[in-house]
């Protein structure tokens, strides 16, 4: 009796075994790719979810105001770093302006492209103008013109500068400056 006990529970462990592996096989080949599936579709319409809220969102009109101010804010900001092509003489004039207020002797500047502009990787609307400028100055001079530079509207970019030191302790030294400046196109 006991061998019968014996082939009939090793017959239905066999068959447990093969049961569970078809199982977990199935599970394998068709639920588990169904649940990531899922989980992707999820995730899409979450996304859908929060599209259109935003869309909800951005037809209401406060938040249509809300974006225009916001815009407008922007284009302000743009104007401190930016100059139109056309202004770009006055440039010149201003800065000659700035080094007659700092006691700045020898002021000239000149643009280092002989297009005036130069393009700029991976950017439309705006291009890069080069100016060379010499002048002769004393330390203290040299910074107050530098910062007067910097705080410029718009702002003008000090690519690099050189001092060459004065031979006489009274005369000014001999500073060669280059400067950029975004033109809007």
């Amino acid at each position: 009796m006991r061998q019968i006990y014996k082939k009939y529970v090793a017959t239905v462990a066999l068959i447990w075994a093969a049961c569970f592996l078809l199982c977990f096989f199935i599970y394998m080949l068709v639920i588990a790719p169904q649940k990531q599936e899922s989980f992707q579709i999820e995730k899409e319409l979450d996304e859908a979810k929060q599209t259109y809220y935003a869309i909800v969102k951005a037809a209401q009109k406060e938040t249509s105001v809300r974006l225009s101010k916001e815009i407008e804010n922007l284009r302000n900001r743009l104007e401190e770093f930016v100059i139109d092509f056309d202004d770009l003489a006055n440039l010149t004039f201003d800065m000659s302006k700035i080094a007659a207020e700092k006691k700045i002797t020898s002021f000239s500047s000149k643009s280092k492209d002989s297009s005036g502009v130069s393009s700029i990787p991976n950017c439309d609307n705006i291009c890069e103008h080069n100016i060379k400028v010499g002048f002769t100055a004393g330390f203290n001079q040299f910074a107050s013109f530098l910062n007067a530079l910097e705080r410029n509207r718009p702002v003008l970019f000090v690519d690099e500068f050189t001092i060459k030191r004065s031979k006489m302790c009274e005369s000014g030294h001999q500073v060669n400056m280059s400067l950029s400046i975004c033109v809007r196109k």
